[in-house]
Parts: structure tokens; sequence; C-alpha cells
């Protein structure tokens, strides 16, 4: 498999090359030059699949400078039963029904509780197998909004030879996003910026393609704009998509399904795309995103106005200008109405969330968290008459601030997350300077 630059400037890439770099030197998104294609038989069969052998082979289509032996054993490192708990057999992401055609996919059953983990936990392995045969050391620099900081935080403590700095807002995301992406210490650095999202996603930006401080390659990304990020997210579409046809004791083939994804940088989204690209046989995506509504307007208007992003209580997608939009224009040729076709644009307020938290909870006993709130409202205002899955990316205790007060009662914190609450938080205090930024990461 060779990776190409979206700005065609870079190209030839193995996938460890693109792994490592995480944005191109053009700072174009990589993507595979050609895309693969999954074979008849695994279509027609997926559904009997475990999560771990759709992994595998969804994985090995994009990866082959990994052995398969050494690829199957990475995965079943990063998805093992030790890590995704409380889901029974369809771990790690259970399927729940909450109405008549929209089901639930839960993506938040890993160590930190959020749907990064998926992509946290494989790409710091992939990492660490690399490392070990080069025996040279990384530095990892993220941006996040919240749930992504936490997941590296977490899948990349003590792995040998990385270091990780993680760039977040201050005051824009939850006491407990903050307390589990700033009280690891040892090889991780919290970063605390005073600015938004964006800001913090653009100084990342900068320290990848800064010459001077990046000249020998030794910062990586683990942000979906880095392609190792995005990967794994494809494989719990395939499960997803598997589960249901066996709740419905319908084949794959002929089963007809939608997917609505809680959409704030699109890495998720573009996740989707590229496994309908490669034959999973999905109907319809909706582009379910906050007020902050940049890729539903260009669906609607053909025109993409990046913005800065307004605060929600959804904060994880509290995105203007999302990185990979660049990839979906690279899929669809940057021709709206063809996106448009596969794509439903729907913009969800802050009161509608917290009505459609309040509702789902009184009629079905389900307590959705603010971002998968958005998705199953984007859901019900699509018209899609036929299945849809729609994917719940946080145990809603993450942002109980939030949502106890709509219920009107305590949500119980889960034992995993009891001792991060107790813990002192480290980080260092930044304006949104990039030579401030720079500074700290020579003396750190």
């Amino acid at each position: 498999m060779i990776y190409r630059s979206t700005n065609k400037g870079s190209s030839g890439k193995k996938f460890k090359d693109v792994l490592f770099e995480g944005l191109a030197p053009d700072g174009g998104l990589y993507m595979p030059e050609k895309s693969p294609s999954l074979n008849d038989g695994f279509l027609a069969e997926f559904e009997r699949k475990s999560f771990g052998e759709i992994a595998l082979e969804v994985g090995r289509l994009f990866i082959d400078d990994i052995p398969e032996k050494d690829l199957k054993e990475i995965i079943d490192d990063a998805f093992s039963g030790d890590a995704f708990i409380d889901c029974g057999s369809e771990c790690p992401a259970p399927l729940v029904k909450i109405s008549n055609n929209i089901y639930v996919e839960e993506l938040w059953h890993g160590p930190t509780m959020a749907f990064k983990d998926f992509g946290a936990r494989f790409m710091s392995r992939v990492m660490g197998y690399f490392l070990r045969q080069t025996k040279k050391e990384l530095k990892i620099i993220v941006a996040t909004s919240g749930d992504t900081g936490s997941a590296v935080a977490a899948g990349f403590y003590n792995v040998p030879n990385i270091k990780v700095y993680i760039l977040y807002p201050s005051g824009k995301v939850s006491d407990l996003q903050e307390k589990q992406l700033t009280t690891f210490g040892g090889n991780i650095t919290a970063i605390e910026v005073n600015g938004a999202f964006d800001d913090c996603q653009k100084l990342a930006k900068q320290i990848l393609g800064d010459k001077e401080l990046n000249g020998k390659g030794e910062f990586s990304s683990a942000n979906s704009i880095n392609f190792g990020r995005l990967l794994p997210q494809m494989f719990y579409y395939f499960f997803g998509y598997g589960q249901l046809a066996k709740k419905l004791n319908v084949n794959s083939q002929k089963l007809n399904v939608s997917f609505s994804v809680p959409s704030g940088n699109f890495g998720d989204l573009t996740a989707g795309l590229m496994c309908k690209k490669i034959g999973l046989p999905i109907i319809k995506f909706i582009a379910a995103t906050n007020i902050n509504d940049v890729v539903p307007e260009y669906l609607h208007t053909g025109v993409y106005r990046p913005r800065v992003s307004q605060k929600t209580m959804s904060n994880s997608m509290d995105v203007g200008n999302p990185s990979n939009f660049a990839r979906m224009l690279d899929l669809y040729q940057n021709d709206a109405k063809l996106m448009a076709k596969d794509i439903v644009g729907i913009s969800v307020n802050e009161e509608e969330t917290a009505e459609t938290i309040k509702l789902v909870y009184k009629e079905n006993g389900y307590l959705l968290d603010t971002h998968s709130s958005v998705a199953v409202k984007a859901a019900q205002e699509s018209g899609i008459k036929d299945a849809i899955i729609s994917l719940s990316t946080a145990h809603p205790v993450k942002f109980k601030d939030a949502i106890e007060p709509m219920i009107g009662k305590k949500i119980g914190i889960p034992e995993k997350l009891k001792e991060t609450m107790s813990k002192e938080k480290k980080a260092i205090l930044i304006e949104n300077d990039i030579e401030e930024l720079k500074d700290v990461l020579r003396k750190n």
C-alpha cells in the first residue's frame, strides 16, 4: 500500500512513513494512493466474525509493512478484553436499540470511556512496534477538545521511546476530561493553551511543519490528521454493521443501514466514508454537528466557510475548521454535489441536544452523553426510515455537570474513573503563541 498527500506534493510513502510523519511535508493529509477492496468472501460472512478478525482483515489492506502475525498480536493487545469491559459478548462496541429504527453503537467501553481509545491504543502499539526495531525516540504532539487527549495519554503512557505533548484549550474541556489528560506525568506533558481548540490544532500543525524544531522528523501527531489514528476507527463500522445483521437475522449484504456520526474534526466520519469506499454497503451517512456547522453548511450550499468555533456542551465537537474535511474533499474530487449524495448534514442546537437527552432517558431509560445526543437527534431529523446506527462516543458521566440537571438525578461514577478524579492536575499554561510553545517543548 502506497500513500500520497491530499495536496499532491508528497507520494510514494509506506504506512510506517505516514504513521511517523503524521502530516505530509506539503501540509496535506495522507491518503491511500489507490483504494483497496475487500474480497467478496469476507463481505458475505463478516457478521459472523469477531472484532479482532474484522480488524485484521481491514487493517492488512492498508498495512503491508507489518507481517500479518505481528499485526494480529498488535490488534489482540489493543482491543483486549482487559481494556474494554462491561459490554459482554459484543465487546468492544455493543449495539443497543433505542427506537424503532435507531440503534446506538457504544464506543466508550475502553480505559478512558471514550471512542478515542480505539485509535489511541492501536496507534501507540503500532508505533511501539516500529520503534523497538529502530531504537529511536519519538515525540507526539496532539491537540484535543476533550477526549482525544485523555485517550492518547492513557494509550501512550509509559510506552518506551515516546514522549507525548497534549495541547488543550483552557476552560473548554470538562473537569473529568481535564483530570484524565493532566494527571499522568511521566512521559505525558499536558499544555493548557489560552485559546480555542482550533488554536491548539494550529499550534500542533506549526510544530509538525517547523523545519528548525522538527527538521529530523522527531515529532508526529496522534490526532486524526494521522492516518494511523484514522484506520482503527474503520473497524467498528464493520463490527456495528455485522452486529445489526445478527440482531435482525439478515444477511449483511441485504441490510439497508445508515450511520449517524457526531462530528467535530470529522475523522470518525472520514473513517466511515473509507469503509464505504472499500466495499461496506452503507446507504447514507449523517454528518451530525452541534452549532459549529461548517460541513452541513457546505453540503447545503457548496460553500466552505471555516470560522472560529463556538463553545457548546458537546465540547469535543467545537471545531470551526475541521482538518479531515481535506480528506472528504479528496474522496469526492472537491465536488459538493457528489459528496451530498452520500452525506446528509444536520446541525443540532443546544436546546435540541438537551431535549433529546431528556426524552430518550424518559422514554427508554437510556442515557446519552451530549455528543451522542447530537447524533441521535440528527438521525431522528434525517427522514431515513431504514435502520440507522448512531455512534455513541462517550460515557455520560464525562459530562455529568451538564446532564445531571437535565434528568434530575446523579450519574454514578464508574470505578475506573473515581481514582482519576482524586489525582492532582499537572499542566503548563501558555498563551496562544508558537514561540512560547516552542520554548516549553525545548525545556520539556
